[in-house]
């Protein structure tokens, strides 16, 4: 009964102030709907940029190289070059190879389980390089690596000289997709003409670019040996906390053997990484930014309106201290009254808050809001508006009875 006592008067003196309290409740509203997909949006994004790819990431690099004509065997030079890089103190071991996990440079196919053209594909990230795999440190759970006799010049096979592929790996995400959950060991799949089998299952393998997040590790590994001038970088994988040190010893033995080669770009794991989230990272910080300056704004509006009728009801506040109202009960009516506008607005926030993600799923096919943000946003702007009206209500309660008395 006393809540309803304390309710009924705050409603009454809200309705004859119905335009600046219908306004803070919009304005509660509209910071509750999008700081509510924000902090979900800024979630997605972290989520998405801590993906684990299940490689070494502190301990590699990638060499792209440039070679200014083609002089001799090529794929002697490709030997000598890999053979200088794995004699480098620094280094454990180098190859050569098409890409790297979340690096942005993407190979991309469709293999199918059935020969028959136009049979339902499934669209791949290909990986190539001699002991790739291996290299990058991705876990073998089922079967085997490749062995030496299964790698072939990718170059060759390009001029017809070499028969395509005949195994493959693949990661367990991609077999479970294809294959369910039967052994993919010894399985079949199709590629544009080559025949090839699982002989191993990697843990993860991430791709490049190019694949929705559910997508992201459907990837396979090809028995091609790479060289440069076919779209192949040096991939090296450092010694434990060498590898600055072996980024540019590498560097320096290319450049040695080769001076006219144009070192197109060389960078660790780490900037890579980096790089091929920037985006992402970006979006996450405009989005944090824009959050906090609503949540600013609407903080300024509830400390200015409760500023401005604190000012306005100094007498009636006066004639309540002079009836017996204590400072508490002041604090409380402010807070309460508070309290209320702050509930009206995320009730309307939440429904906006629905509205606005359904538009962003129709447009930029972003995954549903899921409910547990709705309460986050809601307990940041009751606290928010709790904090907010503090200082005005203790002003308020500050007031004192002899006010009840002037004018």
């Amino acid at each position: 009964m006393t809540m309803r006592l304390d309710v009924l008067p705050i409603l009454s003196t809200l309705r004859r102030h119905r335009l600046t309290a219908t306004l803070l409740v919009l304005q509660i509203a509209l910071t509750c709907a999008i700081v509510s997909n924000a902090i979900f949006l800024i979630g997605d994004r972290l989520g998405w940029m801590t993906t684990p790819t299940g490689v070494a990431e502190d301990r590699l690099m990638r060499i792209v190289v440039s070679d200014i004509g083609r002089r001799g065997d090529i794929h002697a030079r490709a030997q000598a070059d890999l053979a200088e890089l794995r004699g480098l103190p620094g280094v454990e071991a180098a190859t050569i190879g098409n890409s790297l996990p979340f690096s942005g440079t993407t190979w991309n196919s469709d293999v199918s389980r059935s020969p028959v053209q136009g049979a339902p594909a499934t669209a791949v990230t290909l990986y190539y390089g001699e002991g790739l795999a291996e290299l990058l440190g991705s876990r073998l759970v089922a079967g085997r690596f490749f062995r030496s006799d299964e790698y072939a010049w990718l170059d060759d096979h390009l001029q017809g000289k070499a028969p395509g592929p005949t195994v493959t790996l693949i990661t367990r995400d991609l077999a479970t997709r294809l294959f369910g959950d039967g052994d993919p060991l010894g399985r079949t799949l199709y590629m544009h003409g080559d025949v090839l089998r699982v002989v191993g299952v990697l843990e993860r393998l991430p791709g490049a670019a190019g694949f929705t997040r559910d997508r992201a590790n459907d990837s396979i590994v090809l028995p091609w040996r790479m060289v440069p001038a076919s779209g192949g970088g040096y991939i090296v994988r450092a010694r434990e906390g060498e590898t600055q040190k072996a980024l540019v010893d590498a560097v320096k033995a290319l450049k040695r053997l080769d001076p006219r080669r144009v070192i197109v770009s060389a960078r660790t794991y780490p900037a890579i990484r980096a790089r091929f989230f920037a985006d992402d990272r970006a979006t996450a910080v405009t989005l944090a930014a824009v959050s906090i300056a609503l949540l600013v704004i609407t903080a300024l509006g509830i400390v200015g309106l409760a500023s401005f009728w604190v000012g306005q009801r100094r007498r009636q506040i006066g004639i309540r201290r002079a009836l017996g109202a204590s400072r508490k009960d002041i604090l409380r009516y402010f807070q309460t009254e508070n309290f209320l506008l702050a509930s009206m607005g995320i009730g309307l926030g939440m429904v906006l808050a629905y509205g606005i993600n359904i538009v962003l799923m129709r447009e930029y096919e972003l995954p549903g809001l899921p409910l547990v943000y709705l309460p986050v946003g809601a307990a940041i702007l009751w606290a928010l508006g709790q904090a907010a009206v503090l200082a005005p209500a203790l002003r308020a309660a500050s007031v004192p009875p002899v006010v009840a008395t002037r004018g």
